[in-house]
């Protein structure tokens, strides 16, 4: 029950961030909006799928080097295709697809489930830590257009009302979370010797697959994987910025865009509402109209969905028919 609160709130924060977005549209501009997606270059989407589809292959490949270490080399082919299964999943539920690709795998190629979820794991660290390069990137380039908007959102909030309420607030949060682990504790303590052994023998199996990391034999590899993976990002996000009129933009731009355009994918299922709305601030702070902004946020936004939606649901397909006739 806890998941599908938690999948339902991340996706009515989309569901808002949609209205909010829209929302911020003058009523005057609402012809712009549909005109520029209905004179968008359509074309441009084909490109982006290209670039895309080779970005999700590079991580495929760069999971089987993390997957090394541990003596196992699964097919590029059922990589591939578990990565995207991967992906479509997450469309749905976050995070269903990271557990359903290693439990494809698991099935596939007879690799313990438990040791995958460790690469994950580790591919997840490094790409936090690639995102966090290309926001200081972002910062060196466009460090007084950042300075603007984060003014700006200073200026929009109040903050007198969550420094009075700070303390209480905090109080609140540590009795409640006192109260639940007191509650868990009471109905589960019979089982906690079982639980323990289970979770030490998953955090083992875990621990094994994140140390992988630090044993690659192919460490160029993996860091040139790495580059390819978030460099096919920004081209991609680059060349969509042409895909309508008004939002052609430079290299610097794109890399702002992609970093909170990022942070958009991650807040909601499938970025749904989030990924076009900072899209569009980060175009408005570099002298695009807001409203074009979040038409090209928007189609940007729907050609990834339908990438996914497209290559996913082969892969789907695919999977088992490939592996069926391998027997």
């Amino acid at each position: 029950m806890g998941k599908f609160l938690k999948i339902g709130f991340f996706f009515l924060l989309g569901i808002a961030l949609i209205w909010w977005s829209l929302h911020q549209i003058p009523a005057e501009e609402w012809t712009k909006f549909t005109l520029a997606l209905k004179q968008s270059k359509l074309w441009i989407v084909f490109p982006v799928f290209i670039i895309l589809g080779l970005s999700h292959f590079l991580r495929a490949l760069r999971w089987r080097l993390i997957m090394e270490p541990l003596g196992y080399q699964p097919s590029i082919a059922n990589t591939y295709f578990a990565v995207l299964i991967g992906y479509l999943a997450n469309l749905a539920i976050p995070r269903l697809g990271e557990v359903l690709k290693c439990t494809l795998l698991a099935k596939y190629e007879k690799v313990p489930a438990e040791k995958i979820v460790g690469t994950i794991v580790a591919e997840r660290a490094f790409d936090v830590l690639s995102l966090g390069i290309v926001f200081l990137m972002a910062l060196g380039l466009q460090f007084n257009v950042i300075e603007a908007g984060w003014n700006q959102l200073k200026n929009q909030t109040n903050t007198t009302v969550i420094d009075s309420n700070e303390g209480n607030w905090k109080m609140y949060l540590l009795i409640s979370i006192g109260i639940i682990l007191l509650a868990m504790f009471l109905i589960l303590r019979k089982r906690i010797p079982t639980i323990v052994a289970s979770i030490q023998q998953i955090l083992s199996g875990i621990w094994e697959g994140v140390m992988s990391a630090t044993k690659l034999k192919q460490q160029k590899l993996f860091f040139v994987y790495s580059i390819g993976i978030w460099f096919l990002y920004l081209l991609a996000t680059y060349v969509g910025l042409y895909a309508t009129a008004g939002t052609e933009s430079s290299f610097a731009t794109a890399i702002s865009c992609l970093a909170y355009a990022s942070i958009g994918m991650i807040l909601t299922p499938g970025g749904i509402g989030a990924y076009a709305y900072f899209m569009a601030k980060v175009l408005e702070l570099n002298g695009v109209d807001y409203t074009l902004g979040l038409a090209n946020g928007t189609l940007q936004w729907f050609s990834q969905f339908l990438i996914v939606i497209v290559l996913g649901g082969v892969s789907l397909i695919i999977l088992p028919i490939i592996n069926k006739q391998a027997k």
